[in-house]
């Protein structure tokens, strides 16, 4: 099945990262910080569409200064804003994000509540979600109600209107009261998606295991799923399917941030997906498609913040082939 303009609708959160101007220092010590916006859902949102996808974003923003800024980013990258919702009694989410020397990030969380988390079911626009090709979501909607259900309710209007379900469960640890709760509730919904990308950690994580190796992402396998990805960072991707299994390397390349390289490897992923399904049955397609994605994920780590780093498709192209 082939389709030429397939949507991918992307769920979840969007908020403002602050990121210090001075990398491998604490937050504290920081001199100065520049203001990202980021969010993973918003993030896959906008590498579908720099890769040249159709992309939209449902979730809610603050009717704030950043909450507009947000929205404007989304539009001005082609992201659909028809999913996009204000709250007037919430503030758009903060995160200040330490990058620590070798490139990797700690978080900082200011939602109490944040708009995002207000998200109510009957809020949804229903008809922009019934017309995705794929549904894209995380984990951080799962945390508290009302989002919760608004989630939940989401993803089943999307399953029965034949949508794609492709989960990014994005571990944020310090959002959840507790590392049981969250290994509970990323669980709870885990049957239901079809594509799973979990990263190295995520899968130690889920799994209570120390082995990134074949046995321990299988014991992670359900009968709906189409593709499991485990992400290794600069050593590339594992994938899983029902009838084949292997490893696809990464791109060696001068890391500054991590932020949003995950996000990018999704939207490069589900770029293709969408537009030839037969990628998760044909083994020799899913890894070309894999090292497109590696390639997206790797440029996104070369630039500080996740948005602006964010690949179009020649910059990719350039990578793959050099």
């Amino acid at each position: 099945m082939t389709v030429d303009n397939g949507l991918i609708v992307s769920f979840g959160e969007m908020l403002i990262d602050f990121v210090p101007t001075e990398s491998g220092v604490s937050l504290a010590e920081a001199p100065g910080f520049l203001n990202a916006p980021g969010g993973a859902p918003a993030n896959v949102a906008i590498a579908v569409s720099r890769l040249g996808g159709k992309a939209a974003f449902v979730g809610k923003l603050g009717d704030d200064e950043f909450g507009h800024m947000l929205a404007g980013i989304l539009k001005q990258n082609g992201v659909s804003g028809e999913g996009i919702l204000f709250d007037q009694g919430a503030r758009t989410a903060l995160a200040f994000v330490t990058l620590r020397a070798d490139g990797e990030r700690e978080f900082m969380f200011y939602r109490n509540p944040s708009a995002d988390m207000l998200l109510t079911a009957d809020e949804l626009n229903l008809e922009l979600i019934r017309s995705a090709n794929v549904f894209h979501y995380g984990s951080i909607s799962l945390i508290v109600e009302p989002c919760r259900s608004a989630h939940l309710k989401a993803m089943e209007v999307a399953k029965e209107a034949g949508a794609l379900l492709s989960y990014d469960p994005n571990l944020r640890l310090p959002l959840w009261p507790s590392a049981e709760e969250a290994r509970k509730q990323i669980m709870s919904i885990w049957d239901k998606a079809e594509v799973i990308k979990v990263s190295d950690n995520e899968l130690e994580f889920l799994t209570g295991s120390d082995k990134i190796d074949d046995e321990t992402a299988l014991s992670l396998w359900h009968n709906n799923l189409k593709l499991l990805l485990v992400t290794l960072g600069e050593k590339g991707c594992r994938y899983y399917t029902k009838n084949f299994r292997g490893t696809v390397d990464g791109f060696h390349v001068k890391a500054v941030d991590t932020t949003g390289a995950g996000d990018s490897f999704v939207g490069a992923l589900l770029c293709k997906i969408v537009k030839d399904r037969s990628v998760l049955e044909e083994e020799a397609k899913l890894r070309e498609v894999l090292k497109y994605a590696n390639a997206c994920g790797a440029i996104t780590t070369t630039k500080k913040g996740a948005i602006p780093a964010l690949p179009t498709e020649p910059e990719v192209l350039t990578l793959v082939k050099g």
